[in-house]
């Protein structure tokens, strides 16, 4: 698969080399905000639905791409593919979100997990992968993900979302080789669906590791650090100008930038709580950085949302000696069901103008 990319500044700007202008990719572009989404899902009857059938993964993902002129489309899946495939049983509550029918919480649970089939259990994955990648003809480049091994083992544990994540701290700090042998396990997982997705047409993968924010950094360090490094490691992301490039994004990661820019991943995704402006001085051009704009911006008057983009912009430059390369532009977190398209365009046009070299 090796049709050339009619823009190319996303993977350019990953590998740390000039662009014209910034790329701009947005957390959760495809999704409830949009109209076309909401029809779609509607039609699908549910987001499980929607998020198993490769044609209609393919559409959603498509979506905002036919709207505004982003710089990267990112597969329409869910982080809990991987556990859902590993036989725990997700479904969705509305209101509530995912849960797990069969959580994993003893001995016996962490034993019984294996390493799913990507061609089987998760061929739906790899199938919409390769159909969204036929559908875009080299318009842009495809972004795979998967959660952090900590993450998906958060939802593993408690049995979908948490408040205070009681149940896997308590097994960090009651039965921390019991967590090491399970994350472990994960971490397997998420190489082999990484490597997978890559190998079905992704050209820059991403891990979302949104709940290391929740560790203290000593828990961090323990439990989600060196798995993000073992994918950093061992992942196989191809050679030369087909090579993936693979961010790893957290939120509240900023207490570990530095230790994330010495993983061996190509560029470390950040949230709002930190500036660019730091975020660049401490990783020091061992990375590209991507983010991070607050998502609720958006809610705000586009004129604003322009100048609050234009600040973003130059806070990395003013880190980065004066240098906008290395930069993806991207919210600090996903969107929100309710914002604004308007919005969304004022954004993307305000990053592009800005941005231009």
């Amino acid at each position: 698969m090796s049709d050339t990319l009619a823009n190319d500044r996303l993977l350019r700007a990953l590998r740390r080399q000039p662009v014209d202008r910034t790329p701009v990719w947005l957390m959760r572009q495809a999704g409830r905000y949009l109209p076309e989404y909401r029809a779609t899902r509607a039609a699908a009857g549910s987001f499980l639905a929607m998020a198993k059938n490769p044609e209609l993964a393919c559409e959603v993902t498509l979506q905002p791409l036919r709207r505004f002129p982003l710089d990267a489309a990112i597969l329409f899946s869910d982080i809990l593919t991987v556990p859902d495939a590993m036989g725990l049983g997700l479904y969705f509550v509305e209101g509530e979100g995912p849960k797990f029918e069969r959580p994993v919480r003893e001995e016996a649970d962490v034993a019984r997990l294996a390493v799913p089939d990507m061609e089987t259990e998760l061929r739906y994955v790899m199938d919409a992968v390769r159909t969204i990648r036929r559908e875009l003809g080299g318009k842009v480049p495809l972004i795979g993900f998967s959660g952090s091994p900590w993450t998906l083992a958060c939802y593993m544990v408690e049995g979908g979302g948490s408040d205070n994540y009681a149940r896997i701290k308590a097994m960090a700090f009651d039965r921390p080789e019991l967590l090491h042998r399970m994350l472990g396990t994960i971490t397997d997982a998420v190489i082999a669906y990484l490597s997978a997705q890559r190998v079905a047409g992704a050209q820059a993968l991403q891990v979302f590791d949104t709940w290391g924010g929740v560790l203290s950094p000593a828990l961090y360090r323990q439990f989600s650090l060196p798995y993000l490094e073992r994918i950093a490691r061992e992942l196989d992301r191809g050679e030369g100008d087909a090579r993936a490039p693979l961010i790893l994004f957290g939120k509240g990661n900023a207490p570990h930038l530095e230790a994330l820019a010495a993983s061996g991943a190509d560029a470390v995704g950040v949230d709002w709580l930190v500036g660019l402006d730091e975020a660049a001085r401490r990783v020091g051009g061992r990375v590209a950085l991507q983010g991070n704009l607050d998502p609720a911006t958006l809610y705000a008057h586009p004129r604003v949302i322009a100048g609050e983009a234009a600040r973003v912009l130059d806070d990395y430059a003013a880190g980065n000696g004066g240098s906008r390369e290395g930069h993806v532009f991207n919210l600090g977190h996903g969107m929100s069901p309710d914002m604004n398209p308007e919005h969304v365009a004022a954004l993307v046009e305000a990053v592009h103008a800005h941005s231009a070299r």
